[in-house]
């Protein structure tokens, strides 16, 4: 399994369900739409709360990624 690493390529906003779909071997679009729903029935808290720490913490994946 490689590092997780925010998309350069695939990323709408700032590449972490890119990259998290990159590590699990799905489509992104899945992890997008789990994502929004997640923060619809969550009521924002805790998975935007996570969302924006993971675009600091994870690094942007290099080119030679």
């Amino acid at each position: 399994m490689g590092k997780l690493r925010r998309s350069r390529s695939d990323r709408v906003i700032a590449g972490v369900c890119g990259g998290l779909a990159k590590i699990l071997h799905l489509d992104s679009t899945i992890i997008r739409v789990v994502t929004v729903l997640l923060l619809v029935f969550t009521g924002f808290f805790p998975v935007g709360l996570i969302y924006i720490l993971m675009v600091f913490l994870i690094p942007k994946e290099t080119y030679a990624d």
